[in-house]
């Protein structure tokens, strides 16, 4: 069926649908639907429960996802996993590109031992920097291929469980990205210590003991990894910390700027300022 992008209240979005025929279950793989999305700028979803395996790719932008409650950032190239059964709520990030996701839901008995096998567990379901060519190629031939059924035929499911399977695949870890998945594995630790721990007033110097490195090789590898030096990741988070206190708390602003390890008033507010372009009051009224 040919996919028609329309408006929503958090996004433009396509949604392609398709129904399995015995063919496809009799193979214990096959699709439910797939789309492509572009976020608008207060993009968020959750908290949310699927009944299928959602795969999800970030084509562009950044976004942060929080399961069982954890609350890990992803960005370009990164993909993650909507399990059955399990309660998900992820929103954008700012970022200098809007996000932009493509995203592939499937079913049948086969799925979740294939995704094991492409690292993706409940435990933990995203990995980093998964998205290769081929993984690109792959998810893009899936989508146009289920946009191309009129109605279910055997050829149609055979063509289909092929690129599943192909998709699934090109997921896979080979060898040799072995030590680049162990690096970006290195940086997401020390993401999530940053994430737990910035309200305290955390240093760069103390993240990089954490990470048992040296502190001019740790911001030279994080900022390679992330496009951002571990400082600016750092107020970052609290900027955002501060936001979301701000607008989901009637907390003081100085009590917000307060608990997120700024020393008074003024330096968090003008922090603030620099940072969002306005101060933290006129904020709260803009959102409220």
């Amino acid at each position: 069926m040919a996919s028609e992008v329309r408006e929503y209240d958090y996004e433009y979005a396509d949604f392609i649908y398709y129904t399995p025929g015995e063919l496809d279950k009799a193979g214990g793989l096959w699709p439910v639907r797939a789309g492509r999305c572009l976020a608008k700028p207060h993009y968020k979803v959750g908290p949310k429960r699927i009944e299928c395996y959602s795969l999800h790719f970030v084509r562009e932008g950044r976004l942060r996802l929080e399961y069982e409650g954890r609350q890990i950032e992803l960005r370009k190239g990164d993909i993650f996993c909507l399990f059955p059964d399990r309660t998900y709520f992820y929103d954008m990030l700012p970022a200098e590109r809007e996000l932009e996701m493509s995203w592939l839901a499937m079913d049948g008995e086969r799925v979740k031992p294939l995704l094991a096998l492409a690292g993706l567990t409940e435990e933990r379901p995203f990995r980093a920097e998964a998205i290769t060519p081929q993984g690109a190629a792959a998810v893009n031939c899936a989508i146009e291929a289920m946009e191309r059924v009129q109605r279910w035929h055997p050829a149609a499911a055979l063509e289909l469980q092929g690129l599943l399977c192909g998709l699934l695949a090109s997921l896979m870890p080979r060898e040799q990205d072995q030590q680049i998945q162990e690096l970006a594995g290195w940086i997401r630790e020390c993401e999530e210590y940053m994430e737990l721990h910035a309200s305290e007033g955390i240093t760069v110097q103390q993240v990089a003991d954490f990470a048992g490195v040296h502190r001019s090789y740790f911001t030279q590898v994080f900022t390679a990894r992330t496009g951002m030096p571990p400082m600016k990741y750092l107020q970052m988070i609290r900027m955002e910390k501060a936001r979301r206190l701000l607008i989901d708390t009637d907390a003081t602003v100085t009590e917000i700027g307060l608990s997120l390890g700024y020393p008074n008033l003024y330096t968090f507010t003008r922090a603030f300022k620099i940072y969002f372009k306005q101060s933290p009051l006129t904020l709260r009224k803009a959102q409220a």
